[in-house]
């Protein structure tokens, strides 16, 4: 199938061919059609799959043959409520990327920063909002944002607002919206908090699934290093150095833990710098674009952080951390081979992540390869002479010889 075949406005056509798209991706192929037609539904797509534009382009379309090339005062039709400010500007410039060739007019809201500018660009009329969770609610509560005349609502990355505890602010954003209302809800996974969500608020919605979040992509080339702890950080510059590795996202479990991977790398000399939920979101940004950029080389970053991470050309994903959650691990690796590139995710697996390591195996069934030849790898456990006997067990023998005499003597006194 073609873009051309799906029956888009020359306008959409025009930009989606300027940004070299000529073939949908499949769950765009599934998704537009049923947008289309007005149809609620709940897409399940992991990242890099083209999952924006999935809906973007269809929604375009609708709104600019209901505006047109009218002058008259603009009202929020749609609505696309995210949870993260990296993934609302992501969003925010996939619209202006599509609709370009249209007089729809984008607006992208989220907290961290003065609400002065957004609230004026609020006053002048908008088409189309893209919001986080708090600072849409606040706006609104202050009257600033009217959602009456909604034609679109879409809930995108619905698993992470979930996580991140979301969950009762997207309740009351949906009842601030019309009843008639297209619904559009998209997760990476489909948990059941997800699915009963979908079920309160969707009316009779179309589920749509594309690349099964157990499957990792085969432009990703995997491997595994078995590390010590203590010496993953060793690891990482090693292979930084010799293997001359570049425009890399580093993987930590914790913040705390992503701001000393940091302070590491830049004691040996690496440019590197962390992402996640403490810094500022004027801080996250400028990391993000030096990162872009590759004034960067090194990005460390936490899960949660790197759902907005959006680039296209990035060769190396690192889970210096592996997540105790296999779903994770093909999100993270997703980062890299997209857009038809390749790319290579490589793990450190740790002792106590053992036990992690094999979830994932179950999960992606893949024979990942095991690099052996490196400086640091498992130390076998050596018995320390200078350890201190364990008195516990010593203590334990003393009682029990204690106890048995005590029984033979019982017996002689009878």
């Amino acid at each position: 199938m073609l873009f051309e075949d799906l029956s888009l406005s020359k306008s959409i056509q025009r930009a989606v061919f300027e940004e070299g798209y000529t073939n949908p991706t499949p769950i765009q192929e599934k998704v537009i059609p049923i947008i289309l037609s007005g149809a609620d539904l709940v897409g399940c797509a992991q990242t890099g799959t083209g999952k924006t534009a999935a809906f973007a382009i269809p929604i375009i379309h609708q709104l600019h043959r209901i505006v047109g090339s009218s002058k008259k005062q603009k009202e929020i039709r749609t609505l696309i409520v995210t949870p993260t400010r990296e993934l609302a500007v992501q969003i925010g410039e996939s619209f202006d990327t599509y609709g370009k060739y249209t007089n729809l007019r984008q607006l992208t809201i989220f907290g961290g920063v003065s609400q002065v500018p957004q609230v004026d660009q609020l006053k002048k009329g908008i088409d189309i909002l893209v919001a986080t969770p708090g600072r849409l609610l606040d706006l609104h509560k202050q009257g600033f944002i009217d959602l009456d005349h909604l034609h679109h609502l879409v809930l995108d990355e619905a698993d992470q607002m979930l996580d991140m505890g979301f969950i009762n602010d997207v309740k009351k954003i949906v009842k601030l919206t019309p009843t008639n209302r297209q619904t559009l809800l998209f997760s990476a996974t489909m948990p059941m908090a997800i699915r009963e969500l979908a079920d309160t608020f969707l009316s009779q919605p179309q589920y749509v699934s594309v690349t099964p979040v157990s499957s990792t992509a085969e432009t990703v080339e995997q491997r595994l290093y078995f590390v010590d702890k203590g010496d993953k950080r060793k690891l990482l510059y090693h292979l930084i150095r010799n293997e001359a590795i570049a425009d890399v996202l580093v993987f930590s479990r914790t913040k705390h833990g992503a701001d000393n991977v940091v302070k590491a790398l830049r004691k040996q000399g690496v440019a590197a710098e962390a992402i996640h939920g403490d810094k500022s979101q004027n801080a996250r940004q400028r990391v993000l674009d030096s990162f872009k950029n590759k004034e960067v080389g090194v990005l460390v970053a936490t899960d949660i952080a790197a759902r907005g991470i959006d680039i296209d050309h990035l060769p190396y994903v690192i889970n210096f951390d592996l997540p105790n959650i296999p779903e994770t691990y093909v999100h993270r690796i997703g980062r890299t081979g997209r857009a038809g590139n390749g790319g290579i995710a490589i793990s450190f697996c740790g002792k106590d992540e053992e036990p992690y390591w094999k979830d994932i195996q179950k999960l992606i069934k893949v024979n990942v390869k095991t690099i052996k030849d490196h400086p640091f790898p498992w130390k076998d456990e050596v018995p320390n002479p200078d350890a201190k006997p364990d008195l516990r067990n010593k203590n334990k023998e003393t009682n029990s010889r204690k106890s048995e005499n005590s029984k033979k003597n019982k017996k002689r006194w009878y």
